[in-house]
């Protein structure tokens, strides 16, 4: 459904059915965005586990989490760049690699 395909800013989730976790991924990753996610499980290994296959710039687990300290952004089409923390400043800056004296 389009719901579930488009970034929709504001109180609204959607629910989709999944038969194994694999499908689960599939589904979460299977959009052109990727903002946000969230993993809920009681076993933090697992939703570790999950996390970091979610293809999102912020993957928020067992809760939601704003911190302005830590970096935000998007992935995919949902932006290039961060906003706060240290990944913010790179954006601003030049790698220059000098060699070795002979």
């Amino acid at each position: 459904m389009r719901i579930a395909q488009e970034e929709v800013f504001g109180l609204v989730g959607s629910v989709i059915e999944y038969a194994t976790e694999d499908e689960a991924v599939a589904i979460a990753n299977g959009t052109v965005y990727g903002l946000g996610a969230g993993v809920f499980s009681t076993d933090r290994d697992h939703a570790d586990r999950l996390a970091r296959r979610a293809r999102a710039g912020t993957v928020n687990m067992n809760r939601h989490i704003t911190d302005f300290c830590l970096p935000f952004g998007g992935w995919k089409q949902s932006g290039i760049g961060r906003e706060g923390g240290p990944g913010a400043v790179a954006s601003y800056l030049e790698t220059k690699v000098i060699g070795p004296h002979a």
